[in-house]
């Protein structure tokens, strides 16, 4: 059997507060396998962005198991979290997230950077990856010289770049008109045609659609689970 890419068991996520505490995952379990393109839906306070967080290794959970591709990663480091953030999951946000004094190019390279490859090759990867989303001939400008959809692109390349494992996506279409969110979404699926694995979270249930495998949440727990 295929070793899972992403396996959650028992988790749960609970935050402190002044007068209670608020549980926010409740005895969660969750297999995704390399390949899928699974969406997390629900309403706000389900549990889906908290969700998202602990498999993106943002947050720590507060009980349960975590393995990341067969690794238990349940209670790592922040400095050990970081370094396979870097190296095995790809971010995309509502807000873009690009530095907004830096190039596309620029914005592009930054996950490299950590890793001081040779000169040459950080500007053969990012070409091809601005070119995967169709920004080539965008490198030289800075975000505010973008469309929203071309800032998206741009991050969608900087999540490619060091060739992730994983892509997680929170709201990606969130800030873009509906014709150029279908156009992202439809850049994510061709993106996982090629086997990328993607986990999209999204309270929109048409962009939610989109996906192959749909997990929606209610207080904290998995209500249901649907297939495409």
């Amino acid at each position: 059997m295929t070793t899972a890419l992403i396996r959650l068991s028992d988790i749960e996520k609970v935050y402190p507060m002044e007068a209670e505490t608020v549980t926010a995952l409740k005895g969660v379990n969750l297999r995704i396998d390399p390949g899928e393109f699974t969406a997390i839906m629900g309403s706000s306070g389900s549990g889906k962005s908290t969700l998202m967080h602990i498999a993106g290794l943002l947050d720590n959970l507060s009980r349960g198991r975590y393995e990341l591709e067969g690794r238990d990663v349940s209670s790592l480091t922040q400095n050990q979290m970081a370094q396979i953030r870097n190296q095995r999951i790809g971010f995309i946000f509502q807000s873009f997230n690009l530095l907004p004094r830096c190039s596309a190019f620029e914005n592009v390279a930054l996950p490299m950077l950590y890793r001081r490859p040779p000169a040459s090759h950080l500007r053969e990867k990012v070409t091809s990856c601005l070119a995967m989303v169709g920004m080539t001939d965008r490198a030289d400008h800075l975000p505010r010289q973008l469309s929203g959809g071309q800032q998206q692109r741009v991050a969608i390349a900087r999540a490619l770049v060091n060739d992730p494992a994983l892509i997680l996506a929170d709201e990606p279409t969130g800030n873009l008109d509906t014709t150029t969110g279908t156009e992202i979404i439809r850049l994510l699926g061709s993106l996982n045609d090629k086997g990328m694995t993607l986990i999209l979270v999204t309270h929109d249930p048409e962009v939610g659609r989109t996906a192959r495998r749909r997990i929606i949440l209610r207080d904290g727990r998995i209500e249901r689970e649907q297939r495409a």
